[in-house]
């Protein structure tokens, strides 16, 4: 749910120079049929050993299920620099979310 509403709204990110990028605890080719069984029109990377999810603060604890990924969206600056984090997000309209914030 939550990537196909990135995805509808990819031309209003993309007008506002924000590039989509979605990072997943899946395998390659896992993640590759889902882009495609969805077809998203953005770039997701996979992080199978959660290297990517920890640098962004992405894994940890999560209440009633234990340690692993944490839904959550980075807002990384054109230098590089986070510029906003949203973390233990709810899929259904938290792309209209960010959106509102950039």
């Amino acid at each position: 749910m939550e990537a196909r509403q990135f995805d509808e709204r990819l031309p209003e990110f993309e007008e506002k120079d924000v590039r989509v990028i979605g990072v997943s605890r899946d395998e390659p080719d896992a993640l590759q049929r889902f882009c495609v069984k969805y077809d998203l029109g953005f770039t997701f990377l996979s992080d199978p050993d959660h290297s990517v999810h920890e640098a962004y603060g992405a894994w940890g604890e999560r209440l009633l299920r234990g340690v692993g990924a944490i839904r959550s969206t980075v807002l990384v600056g054109a230098d590089g620099t986070v510029e906003r984090a949203w973390y233990g997000v709810s899929a259904n309209g938290h792309a209209e979310e960010v959106l509102a914030a950039v």
